[in-house]
């Protein structure tokens, strides 16, 4: 069947606090979805973010905690968890920056933190027992909860340089640790109780306008993760619980020395000694979020590249295999819709798509990268195939405007305008016209950024790569979808198959 959506960050919607999130302005852009006939709404990684980390949702501190940067301040008022009174006491105290363009993590933090746990306060009047059966429920909480409380006392300190009876997880220390620091501890517990409240109840209001959200999983981890602390045996580390090998990319065209991410590798004779329960409980958690999950870096779910702790570059790497037959039987086993596809840019090997193809995932076209040479290039659309999820460009790209002003080489633009049959002059009408290319697509899904429909150029560009500051932070004006735009996009949907036309409601 097929369908369209669009391509925004929750922290790139408009918001008076700083950073987009799960109120009003999220319900008000899934029903503009509904107008406009599409079926997905695709975000980023939900995850808790390290400000360390350029708050990139691709280096997450943990695995499963969501990022309570998302929760809405006028829901947990709706919810009778926050007094109106303290939610202008606390906001007036911010002016979350100079741009409503941009998002100020810094102010945002600190007033979600503080309405949070003003929230806290209020919440075994209203929410006590439901507050009390998440926690009973969730089994990664308490752990990530106490990780959250060390690494506070200790000044935000990296687990691996804790004292170590806690880097260790010495028994007694934790006791002692927990009785002491219980009501922490047990705030940290309410932020995710509260983050997945408001998660759940805004993906089963977008279901009942016909709308999907789509996630998406890094396949890796930090070293400064919950998950690493909690869970040593299921990554490559020694007794001292230092990295072995670390994760990258090996070198080619683009890169002589490959590319070094640091991230720990996993243990995959562990997680296959164990069913793979780690991996399972991260996509089940997933899914409560989501109802699909795009898989980033698939291919390291067959091979991946591990670089010996230590080196500077990813030069001296090699490949090593996943059991990925067992783990994908075991995912097909557990979610036997599979509701997945697969990020598979780049160099990939014939085992790769090979294992893509027998369990039926989506892979991904992005047409930025389809008129170096179009004729055998299969990004460009006469190459499409169905089982496939086109995009114009992704979060990693310009935006689609910003690519052709900036980045496309005129050899580039000249087979574009060849492959269309007309001359395109400007990045305003480049946008258009690729978008268009998108969606009549013989791919069964499309997925268009937002910032293309907007036609906004490389000023809302959401990230680039290997620059660790500056990213993340693009936001939508609360003025910024132009009266009309809906019925644009959903005639154009409708024209090629992926809408249905508009009836009166």
């Amino acid at each position: 069947m097929r369908s369209a959506g669009i391509l925004l960050p929750v922290t790139s919607l408009p918001s008076k606090y700083g950073i987009g999130d799960f109120g009003p302005e999220a319900m008000k852009f899934g029903k503009f979805l509904h107008d406009a006939g599409q079926k997905m709404w695709q975000v980023l990684p939900m995850t808790t973010i390290d400000p360390g980390c350029g708050n990139s949702p691709y280096s997450p501190t943990s695995a499963f905690a969501g990022n309570y940067l998302l929760v809405s301040p006028e829901v947990l008022v709706e919810d009778g968890l926050l007094l109106p009174e303290e939610l202008e006491k606390f906001s007036a105290k911010y002016d979350f920056g100079k741009s409503p363009e941009r998002v100020d993590y810094e102010s945002a933090r600190a007033f979600k933190t503080e309405i949070l746990n003003a929230a806290y306060k209020h919440c075994m009047k209203s929410h006590g027992e439901k507050f009390r059966e998440f926690t009973a429920k969730t089994e990664w909480l308490e752990d990530f909860a106490l990780f959250s409380v060390i690494k506070q006392v200790g000044g935000g300190e990296a687990w691996y340089n804790w004292p170590d009876e806690l880097k260790h997880r010495d028994p007694k220390a934790l006791a002692k640790f927990k009785a002491e620091y219980s009501e922490e501890i047990a705030r940290q517990e309410f932020y995710q109780y509260v983050f997945f409240d408001q998660i759940g109840r805004l993906k089963e209001a977008l279901s009942e306008l016909g709308v999907e959200l789509v996630g998406d999983v890094p396949l890796y981890v930090t070293m400064d993760c919950a998950d690493v602390w909690q869970n040593p045996g299921l990554f490559n580390l020694d007794e001292d619980l230092n990295p072995i090998t670390v994760a990258g990319v090996p070198p080619d065209y683009f890169s002589a020395t490959g590319q070094l991410w640091g991230n720990p590798t996993y243990n995959w004779d562990a997680h296959e000694a164990e069913g793979f329960r780690w991996w399972l409980a991260r996509i089940r958690n997933l899914l409560a979020m989501f109802d699909r999950v795009r898989i980033d870096h698939f291919r390291g779910l067959v091979a991946y590249w591990a670089v010996p702790a230590g080196e500077e570059t990813a030069k001296n790497g090699e490949w090593v295999d996943v059991p990925y037959k067992k783990f994908f039987d075991a995912l097909s086993e557990n979610f036997p819709e599979m509701p997945f596809w697969a990020e598979n840019l780049g160099i990939i090997t014939p085992d790769v798509e090979e294992v893509r193809q027998k369990y039926s995932l989506p892979g991904m076209l992005v047409l930025h990268f389809a008129w170096g040479n179009p004729a055998a290039n299969p990004y460009a659309p006469h190459n499409h195939t169905r089982n496939s999820v086109v995009y114009t460009g992704t979060h990693d790209n310009n935006t689609s405007r910003g690519w052709f002003e900036n980045d496309a080489t005129e050899s580039e633009i000249r087979n574009f305008a060849s492959y269309i049959g007309r001359d395109v002059m400007d990045g305003y009408i480049f946008a258009s016209e690729i978008t268009r290319l998108a969606v009549s697509s013989v791919a069964d899904t499309a997925i268009i950024p937002m910032q293309d429909y907007l036609r906004l150029g490389a000023e809302s560009r959401i990230n680039v790569p290997s620059t660790p500051s500056g990213n993340w932070s693009w936001r939508m004006k609360a003025d910024a979808i132009p009266d009309g735009l809906a019925d644009r996009i959903r005639a154009a949907c409708v024209l090629y198959g992926r809408a249905e036309a508009k009836t009166a409601e």
